[in-house]
């Protein structure tokens, strides 16, 4: 499975970016799916999950402004941020797994300027 994520820019702080992420595969073939996010200096972090393909889980500091949604009849996965600030400024990767398999994205750059 390969992923493809998309989508990051640089946007004003207040403003919405949507980041897009593609698998080559079948979508349905895996149970969950996530978005991370790695800023300078910091650990990579959860930033929201869809386990077992209906449970939704999102970190405490997106809770409330970031929607994830996955559409396996286009094998996508989408996370649609709002109301960014500077600190949300990283790079973002797309996750899924697969039993004891994880698959991860390029990365996206997302760059919220004050």
């Amino acid at each position: 499975v390969q992923l493809q994520a998309s989508g990051g820019g640089l946007v004003q702080a207040g403003g919405s970016l949507t980041l897009s992420c593609a698998a080559s595969g079948s979508m349905h073939s895996l149970p969950t799916v996530a978005w991370y996010r790695q800023a300078p200096g910091k650990q990579r972090e959860l930033v929201a999950s869809i386990i077992s393909g209906k449970i939704i889980n999102y970190g405490d500091s997106v809770k409330g402004r970031f929607i994830t949604v996955r559409d396996d009849a286009k094998n996508t996965l989408e996370l649609q941020m709002n109301s960014l600030t500077p600190e949300d400024t990283a790079i973002y990767y797309c996750n899924a797994q697969r039993g004891n398999l994880m698959y991860w994205g390029q990365g996206t750059l997302v760059t919220v300027s004050s």
